[in-house]
């Protein structure tokens, strides 16, 4: 197995748990623009999140086995480190905890989760074209918009000691999201490769 890519997967795990562990800590509305360093991160030190490559899982030739390594880590990682920051301050804790109450295994969470796969192609898209512009105003957005994102949500069950099926939902449905927003700016990104040579 590849040590550099699990290292890479446990590095943005840690990335994103900063970057969580601010909003659950100081909610809206400093909370979700905090939170961006996450990935600000995770772009900046090519740290590898699940949520940042699926989108681009075709376009870059990404192994399936890959792939599914860097969510097992994510998951894994990003629910451990929950578990650590757990032990910070009971008030986080107890944000945590009321915050998976309200989540649910429903056609609306899933739905959520595909919009969060769409803002975090479009935020790493940017990234990769020379601006963080996109990571700086897209995770606020989605934070603010209820939308979500599969690595911060098992972060939060880590802190609050849980476990919810609504992580399968939310996994699919950022998949899902990035992908098609992958599927429908292909077409012009083979134009402007073609205009580059």
């Amino acid at each position: 197995m590849n040590k550099e890519l699990i290292n890479k997967s446990i590095a943005a795990s840690i990335l994103i748990s900063l970057g969580n562990y601010a909003l659950l800590k100081l909610g809206n509305p400093i909370g979700p623009i905090i939170f961006a360093f996450g990935l600000l991160g995770v772009c900046y030190l090519g740290a590898n999140l699940f949520t940042g490559k699926c989108g681009f899982y075709i376009a870059d030739k990404i192994k399936t086995s890959d792939l599914l390594i860097i969510l097992g880590v994510n998951l894994i990682a990003g629910y451990l480190m929950g578990i650590v920051y757990s032990f910070c301050d009971k008030e986080v804790v107890a944000n945590a905890v009321a915050k998976a109450a309200t989540w649910e295994f429903s056609i609306a969470f899933f739905l959520k989760s595909i919009m969060c796969g769409i803002i975090m192609y479009i935020a790493v898209y940017m990234y990769k074209k020379g601006t963080a512009y996109g990571i700086i105003y897209g995770i606020p957005l989605f934070i603010f918009c209820g939308f979500q994102h599969c690595i911060a949500n098992i972060i939060t069950l880590g802190v609050a000691r849980t476990f919810h099926w609504s992580i399968v939902i939310c996994v699919l449905g950022n998949f899902v999201g990035s992908l098609f927003m992958w599927y429908l700016l292909k077409d012009s990104e083979k134009k402007e490769l073609k205009k580059g040579k």
